[in-house]
């Protein structure tokens, strides 16, 4: 079999991997390239293969450097079955939809220009009838669920704690009678993170795709850039400034609203105030966040506890959500202190933009980037330093306070990375490493060689390698033992208990008139589902 990396290889956006076996052909993501113009020019050209034979796309998370292109593969052909986690899916019902919105709104802003200079009109990367049309081909299955494909193809996906439904791909190919087992990590997420669970580990892998975001990199813990955000909030806000976080919209955006919500909620020393307004400006975080909502499943055990005891995390005193436009228009009018957070995360576009033109030149006014900033884009052009930007066709002096806190990104660090690869039980024969600049790739690939003398490969966009599975033993999904299956339900049982106690606890809220009459469809359908399910569960047991 081959595998051809077609984007994400000394970039970190992009993510497109070929899979070709004998029989079929499959895809991991189908990103957008993001950064400068010349980046960005690739999601316009051809696919390096044809998307009619595409067999199956499997999706790792939703972010739109993984996702961003599978309408203009759908556009172009693809007809088979895009398989992925229900996060994933519900996110991408979001953020695919916004990615087709401003494909349109920038296509028809330059066509403007176009037909002023007499040259031909442009075409949008795709439309939202054309993102509308890729979402009947997903699929969607649970963390650990085993899904056999066909006879030749089974995979799983595994938590790799980024965000809300991201997933570590277990994906076992058969050629020759013969399993192959490539692991992909996906964007690894650091552990004890907000709301996500931490990264689970992996056993075996004949070959691993790993990304290296923070390959040159050590991250400061989560607790102590949540501190630092705290203390740069208030003394901004005792100067009598404005705090601007560009965002994304999907997954960071709700995991700052978290770490507020048990600041501001749960600290008893805080003078009432210095509970300043936290804005929450961007219409696709608003959607992302009832997203988020909707799978509280899949939260870790902190963000369960909260939600069994009554605390929607996503809701506290002094914060807001911004929809309409006026209103978001309107923050930059206000004078007192507050919070902005706006997409997007690296400023390359949405309403942080307008925000960042009317606050970036005050010297009381703070900057807070709390993410991955990419090459060629407005965020990494303000950490490098410079003392103006140009900003929505206007020149803006840089004279707020800049700071980054890389203990709040999504993707783990070069300790983190290393460790999760020291976990497998056995090793990989090579190591193929991805998604990241040439310098974090390259400072991986040594560390790396040097502790595990495994072969490591940097390729770039359009390399092609051979895989063969070689003298290694047929590899198959790890067999449980019976003492380790009866554990297994033991604890699943326990964990539907403790969240049905506690939903009859509170049955009064549960069955609270006015909650009832607002959400009477939506709580309905839930619990006939949990009653269908566990029906099914009764059936499989017996009597």
């Amino acid at each position: 079999m081959n595998i051809q990396f077609c984007g994400a290889a000394k970039v970190v956006t992009g993510s497109n991997v070929l899979i070709e076996t004998r029989d079929y052909k499959i895809l991991i993501d189908c990103g957008m390239f993001q950064g400068n113009k010349e980046l960005e020019k690739k999601n316009f050209e051809e696919f390096p293969y044809n998307p009619v034979d595409i067999d199956y796309l499997i999706l790792s998370h939703a972010h739109i450097d993984h996702s961003g292109r599978i309408p203009k593969l759908v556009k172009e052909g693809f007809r088979g079955k895009i398989i992925t986690t229900k996060a994933t899916y519900d996110l991408c019902k979001i953020m695919l939809l916004d990615s087709a919105k401003i494909q349109e709104q920038d296509t028809e802003w330059e066509n403007r220009k176009r037909q002023r200079a007499g040259k031909k009109p442009l075409k949008p990367l795709y439309t939202i009838d054309e993102a509308e049309v890729s979402l009947k081909f997903f699929e969607t299955y649970f963390y650990n669920q085993t899904i056999a494909l066909n006879e030749d193809i089974k995979l799983r996906f595994r938590d790799a704690g980024h965000m809300l439904g991201s997933a570590i791909i277990e994906l076992w190919l058969k050629e020759k009678d013969k399993f192959t087992k490539i692991v992909f990590s996906g964007d690894l997420g650091m552990p004890h993170r907000p709301i996500i669970n931490n990264p689970e580990f992996i056993d075996d892998a004949d070959y691993l795709v790993i990304e290296s975001t923070y390959g040159d990199s050590i991250h400061e813990g989560v607790g102590k850039s949540t501190e630092r955000l705290v203390e740069i909030i208030n003394k901004t806000a005792l100067r009598g400034g404005t705090v601007i976080i560009p965002s994304f919209a999907v997954g960071r955006t709700q995991e700052l609203i978290y770490e507020l919500n048990k600041y501001y909620e749960y600290n008893s020393d805080i003078e009432e105030y210095m509970k300043i307004p936290i804005y929450v400006d961007s219409p696709m975080a608003v959607q992302a966040t009832e997203a988020f909502q909707a799978n509280s499943g899949s939260f870790n055990e902190e963000a369960k506890n909260l939600i069994q005891k009554g605390d929607n995390p996503f809701i506290f005193s002094n914060l807001r959500y911004i929809k309409d436009q006026e209103e978001s228009m309107a923050l930059n009018k206000y004078e007192f202190p507050k919070v902005i957070i706006s997409s997007s995360g690296m400023a390359t576009a949405g309403r942080v933009r307008h925000h960042l033109k009317h606050n970036l030149w005050n010297e009381k006014n703070s900057l807070v980037f709390v993410g991955y900033q990419a090459e060629g884009t407005l965020g990494r052009i303000i950490l490098n330093g410079v003392q103006k930007v140009k900003i929505l066709g206007e020149e803006v002096a840089v004279n707020s306070k800049v700071y980054s806190l890389e203990g709040l990104s999504g993707h783990a660090d070069q300790i983190m990375l290393m460790d999760w690869i020291r976990k497998f039980k056995t090793k990989p024969k090579k190591i193929f490493i991805v998604h990241g600049e040439e310098d974090a790739s390259k400072a991986l690939s040594e560390l790396i060689e040097e502790e595990f003398h495994i072969k490591t490969i940097i390729p770039n966009i359009g390399d092609s390698f051979t895989i063969e599975k070689e003298d290694i033993e047929l590899v198959e999904v790890n067999e449980l033992e019976s003492t380790d299956i009866v554990e297994d339900i033991n604890i699943e049982l326990e964990n539907i208990y403790k969240q049905l106690q506690s939903l009859n606890i509170r049955k009064e809220k549960l069955t609270d008139p006015k909650l009832v009459e607002k959400d009477y469809d939506n709580l309905k359908n839930i619990l006939i589902e949990l009653q269908h399910n566990l029906m099914d569960l009764n059936m499989i047991i017996g009597k």
